[in-house]
């Protein structure tokens, strides 16, 4: 089979725009699995802790500075379990309320999940 020359770039073309596509298909699902592993932890986090926790999880913000939050980032913090984590987000800890009532157990759950994402 021989192509001429019109033949050949259409076909360049053709799998290049394959390939675009394709990357582009790999990424957005690799995005949205590490965001489903948070699920709504982020969006919960941004309503809930960034106040006093701040975007980073440092706790660098005024209320985060007079309260001494924990910085979440932190090896102190990111070295607890998973329950004991749980139980600090859903009975409070300190000057920190407890969000179990108001927002259940799975969202509790998933603010560990965002946590953790927020390790150095």
């Amino acid at each position: 089979m021989r192509l001429s020359i019109k033949g050949l770039k259409i076909v360049v073309v053709g799998t290049m725009t394959f390939a675009i596509l394709a990357l582009v298909i790999l990424f957005q699902a690799s995005s949205q699995a590490a965001n489903a592993a948070a699920g709504d932890g982020g969006e919960i986090f941004k309503a809930k802790c960034v106040a006093c926790h701040g975007a980073d999880g440092v706790g660098n913000t005024a209320a985060g500075k007079a309260m001494k939050v924990r910085n979440l980032t932190s090896a102190e913090v990111q070295g607890q379990t998973d329950a004991q984590l749980y139980d600090i987000i859903a009975k409070g800890k300190g000057k920190m309320p407890g969000y179990e009532k108001p927002l259940g157990a799975d969202k509790c759950k998933e603010l560990v999940a965002y946590v953790r994402t927020l390790k150095k």
